[in-house]
């Protein structure tokens, strides 16, 4: 009875972990509404990004893996920029709300988060670090990021998410920009 019991166990507490891994912290209309302001409620209506053979191939560069869709919602208010974006971490997709503001990292928040470790990247003694950061030339942040043990596959889509938005954010810019008025 106890090898039956023990056996059991192996198989349902990995469906357990799995099932309790997925962990809201702020829904990203929440977080929308947060970054352009209450008197945005309502008003913020999400624009959509479509994606050049070129800018998919420069988020694949980033990414280090395919990247298939052809666009992407984001929320502009002046020069912010909200965009909600997701990564995979180690098995499951990390829903991360990044507000940019005059092409630097203004806050950096996981909104939904679905692997069984690795959530310390939420608290905001990690994302505060994206704080203030741009795009280098290169494509990557320009500061260090501290990684956490126990969290590296989290920590990385995090700062991959970040690089993406601020290249978004910098390629919006450019469009926007090159408008006749």
């Amino acid at each position: 009875m106890k090898t039956l019991i023990a056996l059991l166990s192996l198989f349902l507490l990995p469906v357990a972990q799995t099932q309790a891994a997925q962990s809201v912290y702020q829904s990203p209309a929440d977080f929308v509404t947060q970054a352009l302001g209450n008197q945005s409620k309502g008003q913020a209506k999400a624009k959509v990004f479509w994606f050049s053979a070129e800018q998919r191939q420069v988020i694949e560069e980033i990414l280090a893996h395919d990247f298939r869709p052809l666009r992407t919602r984001y929320w502009q208010q002046g020069d912010d920029t909200v965009w909600i974006l997701e990564e995979i971490g180690k098995e499951a997709p990390i829903t991360v709300g990044i507000h940019v503001r005059h092409g630097q990292i203004y806050r950096t928040k996981v909104l939904i988060y679905r692997e069984s470790r690795g959530d310390e990247v939420r608290h905001d003694f990690f994302t505060d670090q994206f704080k203030s950061a741009t795009l280098t030339k290169d494509k990557q942040l320009d500061k260090h990021i501290d990684g956490i043990t126990g969290a590296t596959l989290s920590v990385r889509a995090l700062t991959k998410l970040a690089r993406i938005a601020l290249y978004l954010d910098r390629q919006l810019s450019l469009q926007q920009n090159s408008e006749p008025r």
